[in-house]
């Protein structure tokens, strides 16, 4: 039986991921400041603390498998320049700390994948328009662009000591427990489709049951290493993503454009990537033989609403 460490393992997508990888066979630790005792089979946690530079070393040497998903969430508070940068250091230091424990002790690791964020990615040219954003297209010279390029030089070392590393580019996760799904459906329960400022500007997406199933098909393909973007085939716009989640919530409502302006008072320096266009491709991640349960926001809605 393989051992997959984890870290961020107790936020929604960590949590899902655990279940799968132990109904797939897969013994899990996951690392956490708190740690608790597991009331299930083949599930147990394991202390660090990335501020302080620790981590517990049995768990580490006990692992096969590495899946680093730890970072403070982006949309979870205004960004104030205090806020901005835990966003950047609870991503730098935890890859470094993972890099410097695997660099200075024995381990078995063999496999590594590492989160990163279509905010690498800047606006839509005229280019990704037409193709979308591919994985070797330059980091956006924004704050989210050179988080994420800083998130990424924190693994990249790595791929230096014979472990196979796959970083992926995760796109806008929807969930039925919360995150930005839920932010989407409040107005909708006052019968609103709140369209953000044009609509026009294209979310990539991707429903976080294929966002776990890419994740152990990561694992599970020698084949894949490098960047992959984890981003569903069918990217749509704003507008028909609010209209789709009001079509599936409620018989009646009412279209309601939110102007950018008033976006920008109310979340700040965040409203830019809300009101950002990403056309991001799907296509070598299909290529690596991956196959999406839910292709299109349709299909990841009826499932999600139901």
């Amino acid at each position: 039986m393989q051992t997959v460490l984890i870290t961020g393992g107790t936020g929604m997508i960590g949590q899902s991921l655990a279940k799968q990888f132990i109904a797939s066979g897969y013994e899990v630790i996951i690392l956490s400041r708190q740690v608790k005792r597991s009331s299930r089979l083949h599930l147990s946690y394991a202390k660090w603390d990335v501020e302080k530079g620790e981590i517990d070393i049995e768990a580490l040497q006990a692992a096969n498998i590495i899946v680093h998903l730890a970072g403070e969430g982006v949309a979870d508070k205004r960004w104030t320049l205090k806020r901005k940068q835990a966003i950047v250091d609870s991503r730098v230091q935890s890859g470094n700390l993972l890099v410097k424990a695997l660099s200075e002790n024995k381990h078995q690791v063999k496999t590594f994948i590492a989160a990163s964020a279509i905010g690498w990615y800047g606006p839509d040219t005229a280019e990704s328009l037409e193709n979308g954003f591919i994985e070797t297209d330059k980091a956006d010279d924004s704050y989210l662009g050179n988080t994420c390029k800083l998130w990424e030089q924190s693994t990249a070392a790595i791929a230096t000591m014979g472990i196979r590393l796959v970083t992926l580019r995760i796109g806008i996760v929807f969930n039925k427990r919360g995150g930005a799904l839920a932010a989407f459906l409040q107005p909708a329960k006052f019968a609103l489709a709140t369209i953000l400022g044009t609509g026009k500007q294209i979310v990539s997406w991707i429903h976080q049951q294929d966002l776990c199933k890419l994740i152990q098909y990561a694992i599970e393909t020698p084949a894949m290493q490098g960047i992959y973007n984890a981003v569903a085939p069918n990217p749509v716009t704003n507008k028909k993503l609010v209209l789709t989640i009001a079509k599936n919530t409620y018989p009646i409502y009412f279209p309601a454009f939110v102007p950018g302006f008033v976006l920008k008072i109310i979340l700040g320096e965040m409203s830019i990537e809300v009101l950002k266009s990403a056309n991001v491709s799907a296509q070598k991640t299909q290529a690596s033989g991956f196959v999406f349960d839910y292709p299109t926001v349709e299909e990841a809605l009826v499932d999600l609403l139901k």
